[in-house]
């Protein structure tokens, strides 16, 4: 994949994510005219631990265009494994991928996965747009509640397939905001909705890395026996600190994300 293809290919996850998250328009419309250009910090996709679907599959095409893996990170209470992806352009945002351990989840909720993913054609599995390829399922309602008792991971994934989950603002590049909280007030007076489990604020300084995240909005999502209002996808904002060698902290803090992980839940400030 070219630099001008990658760019391409951005450019088409960013016009996905905005179907499922029609306020991330009116967020990026805020800060942009408060500010010369913005910086994505990372995009996060989401994907099944099955070979033909899983985390390195995802990963490929990002790698053959000069992405090189970073960190690792674990989720046990929520049965994913992570990993990040980054550039040595750090103007391209780092690609941050997750997978859901399906052998940890109950027998009917792995075969309804396995079903699902066994209906991709391998010549779609192939493309360099898998990632945002979408549904390739047709679920009814009582799978989606089936998958939700136990994962909204794993719910969210068979209502929406293969696309961006959040992009995210990197506060280091506004003129407008210098801080996460300034950028959290402003939204806030705006009438904008934050993720608050564990506070507003996730992270720290001392961690080199402060998150904060809308709640997802609500969208009317089709299934085979009828259309049901769900929440779809958010906007992340991230600000990175220095590490004793100056050089920006570019990983991800588990902990933090965990809670990130919650702006796509059903039931938080609802």
């Amino acid at each position: 994949m070219t630099r001008d293809t990658l760019n391409q290919h951005i450019q088409a996850m960013w016009l996905d994510y905005l179907q499922l998250n029609p306020q991330a328009r009116l967020i990026h419309g805020l800060f942009l005219a408060r500010n010369t250009h913005l910086i994505n910090d990372h995009i996060a996709l989401r994907t099944f631990d099955l070979p033909e679907v899983d985390l390195a599959h995802l990963a490929q095409p990002f790698l053959a265009a000069g992405y090189s893996y970073g960190g690792e990170y674990h989720f046990p209470d929520k049965h994913l494994y992570a990993r990040h992806l980054q550039h040595s352009d750090q103007d391209l945002p780092k690609i941050f991928i997750s997978q859901l351990q399906t052998h940890k989840l109950q027998p009917d909720s792995q075969q309804l996965i396995h079903q699902w993913v066994d209906q991709i054609p391998p010549a779609v599995r192939a493309t360099e747009s898998f990632c945002y390829s979408g549904r390739h399922w047709n679920p009814s309602w009582h799978n989606y509640q089936q998958l939700l008792a136990e994962s909204e991971y794993a719910a969210w994934l068979a209502a929406f397939g293969f696309r961006p989950n959040h992009f995210t603002i990197l506060i280091n590049a506004l003129q407008s905001h210098d801080s996460i909280e300034s950028v959290n007030q402003f939204l806030s007076q705006r009438g904008i909705t934050l993720n608050n489990l564990g506070g507003t604020v996730k992270g720290s300084a001392a961690q080199g890395l402060e998150q904060s995240s809308t709640l997802a909005s609500r969208i009317n999502v089709r299934f085979s026996d009828g259309t049901h209002s769900i929440p779809g996808c958010y906007y992340e904002f991230a600000k990175r600190y220095p590490k004793a060698d100056g050089a920006l902290y570019q990983g991800f803090v588990t902990d933090s994300a965990s809670q990130i992980f919650h702006s796509t839940d059903n039931r938080q400030g609802r």
